[in-house]
């Protein structure tokens, strides 16, 4: 079970409003000092927590005077790097649609990933990207098999592209590609 996943946050009462007011989680636990207990260093910060349906919780981190984030060098790192919130069914997605909606927060979605999940996305206070998800295929998460042909695909494709000195990310798509096509004619 996951414990906690923590970020940094710029203004904590933000934070706490939209993962209490927004996503309904329950604030929990915070812990403020001028010292790191794990590393020693010594600065200001505020650390606060909001527990999930399972018992699991998110967390923040806010210290006086942190610069801003740098920007990312590519737009995938913002689409990849997110939080996976599960619903319980289609019905509880298309209700926080509705909520989010209501709220005037902008997502995107729903989207159907090929009959593996459900899901909207959309921006906390902190740019992180939340996605609220539901499994479509019950066994969504229990697929090992194919899991580890596609891995040793994958990584096959990018080591047979670097031993001929081909351009790698063009062998990926032609990967992908072929395996589109294979499912496809089935």
């Amino acid at each position: 079970m996951l414990n906690h996943a923590a970020w940094v946050t710029h203004n904590v009462e933000a934070t706490a409003n939209f993962y209490t007011e927004i996503m309904g989680m329950d604030l929990v636990s915070t812990v403020f000092d001028d010292q790191i207990p794990s590393t020693g260093d010594a600065f200001a910060y505020f650390h606060i927590f909001f527990r999930m349906r399972d018992g699991s919780t998110l967390a923040f981190f806010e210290a006086p005077g942190l610069p801003a984030r740098s920007e990312v060098s590519h737009p995938a790192y913002d689409i990849f790097d997110h939080i996976a919130l599960q619903a319980e069914d289609r019905d509880e997605v298309d209700r926080w649609a509705k909520w989010l909606t209501e709220n005037d927060i902008p997502f995107v979605g729903p989207t159907d990933h090929s009959g593996l999940i459900y899901s909207i996305y959309f921006q906390d206070p902190n740019d992180i990207r939340l996605e609220i998800t539901t499994p479509l295929d019950p066994h969504w998460n229990n697929h090992r098999d194919k899991a580890e042909v596609d891995l040793k695909a994958w990584c096959d494709a990018k080591k047979d592209a670097d031993e001929k000195g081909e351009d790698v990310g063009e062998a990926l798509l032609a990967l992908i590609r072929s395996r589109r096509h294979a499912r496809s004619v089935l």
